[in-house]
């Protein structure tokens, strides 16, 4: 798939409601705007757009050798695409060298995530029980982790 068409660029606080969106609609367990807003200081965002259209995010930190994605998603109407793979694989390649682990969490229930994560390198490592948590319902996460 050519994906020249697509830009990746640090996300701006002008950003976060056009974000919060897209988490609104592509996760069970959605971020509150605010939790974005409080990312924003604390890590290191970025979003992928078509144009001037947000498609997708990540959000994600580095410490020492290990960096971790805090979240990540794709709008619905581009999942299926490759648009998660050109963004996570976009990620691993702006890391800095240092970085020798990278880690993600993702609901057990997401095969979809799960596969695209396996194909990419990530191994399961461990199972986190009631990692997300709504009013109504939990679910478990699998941590996963490559090596790098």
């Amino acid at each position: 798939m050519n994906l020249d068409h697509v830009s990746i660029r640090p996300m701006s606080l002008i950003d976060i409601n056009e974000v919060s969106y897209i988490e609104k609609i592509a996760t069970p367990y959605p971020w509150r705007k605010e939790q974005f807003t409080d990312s924003h200081k604390k890590h290191t965002c970025l979003i992928m757009a078509i144009g001037s259209s947000i498609i997708g995010y990540v959000i994600y930190n580095t410490v020492v050798d290990d960096a971790e994605v805090i979240n990540i998603a794709i709008h619905p109407e581009y999942q299926h695409n490759g648009y998660g793979r050109y963004l996570l694989e976009y990620l691993i390649s702006i890391l800095p060298k240092s970085t020798k682990r990278f880690f993600l969490e993702v609901r057990v229930t997401n095969t979809n995530a799960i596969y695209l994560y396996e194909d990419i390198g990530f191994v399961a490592i461990c199972e986190r029980k009631n990692y997300y948590c709504s009013a109504s319902k939990t679910e478990d996460a699998i941590l996963m982790a490559l090596e790098l």
